[in-house]
């Protein structure tokens, strides 16, 4: 399978480089073949996607790509993975795989290996595959070069959290974080209701309980016990599914507080960060491009007191391109070795 390619490049000055991208999730493991030049990624092909939980550890997984694409595989990799890229063991958030950085390219049998953080690799896609690929939310559709900074929130397995600075039309950072697991912080009675349900099944209730594919089904027990339903143990898939059908009342109503507390979080990042643009991206985020405008999701954001008027003055955007971790991936490695 061949994924969108990126923007084509004209660069000429340094021959192609062969690389296999990876973006490791909680629930699913993507690999491609990337080429990359001149710091900008030429193409992206043999896209394959498997399910973590069906293979025990990354190497299984890899050795399964390799298989697949039928061809000798390019000895430099570049991988984003579901967690913070320190220390000698790298332990997922949502998945038992483990990474040990020290010997992770002798184990696929690499001469170089890059690992990067997961939205560490969204914010690489945002920066190299333009606005034709961002599907305008709420505030200013403005077109302009996005100087300053753009910061990036993916409800996903997760809920990932990055920013992108930009010093110039080409020039930029990336910085990762760890901003899902800050603690969640209600804003009505409603809100309240949800953390004191969730605080009798977890020690500590993160926003990424609320604002996360599973977290729908958090926020859908929640309005049930309030209500004294009974509480039924849906499958994410489906309750997805019958909140965005409408088949089930109380999942539209649990749709519609989970795009209230992304409107607050988002609002609550686009403060800290002081960004000038905000970029969701994730499944979620992706599965919520048509439904977000309608909902909740922009009054929430701009719902911050003092800061009204600066945070309305902000274009939220959704990133449309279908597999930005690979194409982040391959970015990352292009910036760094190939440019």
């Amino acid at each position: 399978m061949t994924s969108s390619n990126p923007p084509e490049t004209t660069d000429k000055q340094i021959p192609a480089q062969e690389v296999i991208v990876a973006d490791i999730g909680g629930t699913n493991a993507r690999f491609a073949i990337a080429k990359v030049a001149n710091g900008k990624v030429l193409s992206i092909e043999n896209e394959t996607i498997l399910k973590t939980s069906e293979y025990a550890t990354l190497q299984l997984a890899w050795d399964a790509f390799e298989e697949k694409i039928g061809r000798p595989a390019p000895k430099a990799a570049s991988i984003a993975i579901a967690c913070p890229i320190r220390g000698d063991v790298l332990k997922f958030s949502n998945s038992p795989w483990i990474i040990r950085p020290a010997i992770l390219a002798e184990q696929l049998k690499l001469d170089k290996v890059v690992l990067i953080n997961d939205f560490e690799a969204i914010a690489h896609a945002i920066a190299h595959c333009g606005d034709k690929h961002l599907k305008h939310i709420c505030g200013p559709n403005r077109k302009e070069p996005p100087i300053g900074i753009t910061s990036i929130i993916g409800p996903g397995t997760g809920l990932g959290v990055a920013s992108l600075m930009f010093s110039g039309e080409s020039n930029y950072q990336v910085i990762a974080s760890e901003g899902g697991h800050i603690t969640y912080a209600p804003c009505d009675h409603i809100d309240i209701s949800i953390l004191r349900y969730l605080r009798q099944h977890y020690r500590r209730v993160s926003a990424e309980r609320i604002i996360s594919g599973p977290g729908l089904n958090n926020i859908y027990d929640a309005l049930a016990a309030s209500a004294g339903l009974s509480v039924s143990h849906n499958s994410d898939s489906n309750l997805w599914e019958s909140a965005l059908k409408g088949t089930d009342h109380l999942a539209t109503a649990a749709l519609e507080r989970f795009c209230l507390n992304l409107g607050t979080f988002c609002a609550d990042i686009a403060l800290v960060q002081l960004a000038s643009r905000v970029v969701l991206s994730g499944g979620i985020g992706l599965l919520l491009a048509d439904y977000l405008p309608q909902s909740g999701f922009g009054e929430r954001f701009v719902d911050k007191g003092r800061f009204e008027r600066m945070l309305a003055s902000l274009p939220v955007e959704v990133l449309t391109y279908p597999q930005p971790g690979l194409l982040g991936s391959a970015a990352a490695y292009a910036v760094k070795h190939a440019s």
